[in-house]
């Protein structure tokens, strides 16, 4: 067989017969390593680290190899191929793919096809070495991201990313010291829309369910917009209507019951995701209280289901159709070799029967 290693002990020494044309399967077995950890060793990649790296060499210098760089350059070439990764999302049938992200898969298809692209879709666990393992198969020349969690854990996978010259673009918030580029909606302009109309409705205890931190910025940027609406009116934030929530039913479900057992006080709910306002519906319902006659509420994401429910919910339309040709457009500007910048990209409050008291 071709490149396989045949390892003999004479003396106390172990001496090394080859069949064929060496391999870094060879030299992974001899070095005691994985395969990939040879092929990242050899192209140079960060996240070897050195004490690995000498091992790999030495390996590789024992058993005569020589790096085919014709060949190394052929994994470099183009494959007419973009990969799009979705992540790990909490939801109640068991899809973990954010509603609205699905959404923006049909015009990430569509923008791919325009553009003689074939897109290579796949799902990864949060936990999982993901951007090591997808950066060295080589089956894509850049990666769309969508979805992250909690955003200062995964920002350290995108900086490593960084480092080993992978090209890609998230979505999600636009941040001044992030890894990399990143398509995102204008999340304050957002929040303050939504605070500023239910203002305007006459509502002044308005209570946001949603985690208000750097964990999620996207949600606390929706935050920021709010608390802007609310200082500009002469209206002194209380920390007391904040509550923290996932984007998920459950999980707003959960938030607004915690609230209406604090009983504080408030007149109109702002929910983070469109989810999160769908379960606060409920948990109002369940508590005897009418939307929105006893309690404005209102969204964010405009998913499908939020002009569906009972009544129909005011949110944010974040225009999935433009997100998905700007983030393959940029992706394309990237592997391109053209400077790209981040993006921010409006949004518009949509206004239905839910915040009309």
């Amino acid at each position: 067989m071709a490149g396989a290693a045949l390892f003999q002990q004479t003396g106390g020494r172990i001496r090394l017969r080859m069949k064929g044309k060496v391999t870094s399967f060879d030299i992974a077995h001899l070095a005691g390593v994985s395969q990939a950890t040879v092929s990242r060793a050899l192209r140079g990649s960060p996240l070897v680290n050195e004490e690995t790296r000498r091992r790999i060499q030495a390996a590789a210098e024992r058993l005569n190899y020589k790096l085919d760089k014709n060949a190394s350059n052929l994994r470099r070439m183009h494959t007419g191929t973009l990969a799009l990764l979705f992540f790990e999302d909490p939801t109640a049938d068991e899809s973990h793919i954010n509603p609205f992200f699905l959404s923006m898969l049909g015009s990430i298809t569509h923008a791919c096809a325009r553009q003689g692209y074939d897109l290579l879709i796949s799902f990864q666990q949060l936990s999982a070495d993901w951007h090591a393992d997808f950066a060295d198969s080589k089956k894509a020349d850049g990666i769309i991201l969508l979805g992250y969690g909690d955003y200062l854990a995964y920002c350290d996978k995108l900086e490593k990313l960084v480092a080993q010259g992978t090209r890609f673009v998230r979505w999600g918030a636009v941040l001044a010291d992030q890894p990399g580029v990143s398509v995102g909606s204008d999340n304050v302009f957002g929040g303050r829309a939504v605070a500023s109309h239910l203002l305007e409705r006459g509502c002044r205890r308005i209570a946001f369910l949603g985690d208000a931190s750097s964990h999620y910025p996207e949600f606390f940027g929706r935050y920021r917009g709010y608390v802007e609406a609310l200082e500009q009116a002469g209206i002194a934030v209380d920390p007391q209507l904040q509550e923290n929530a996932e984007s998920t039913e459950y999980s707003g479900y959960e938030a607004m019951r915690t609230l209406i057992l604090r009983e504080t006080g408030f007149d109109a709910v702002f929910a983070a995701s469109d989810l999160i306002a769908i379960g606060a519906m409920r948990a109002l319902g369940d508590h005897g209280l009418r939307v929105p006659q006893d309690v404005a509420l209102a969204g964010f994401d405009d998913i499908a289901i939020a002009s569906f429910v009972n009544p129909p919910l005011t949110t944010v339309l974040q225009d999935t159709r433009q997100a998905g040709e700007v983030l393959v457009d940029r992706l394309l500007s990237l592997i391109r070799g053209e400077p790209v910048e981040s993006e921010v990209l409006p949004v518009k409050l949509m206004v239905r029967r839910s915040s009309l008291r």
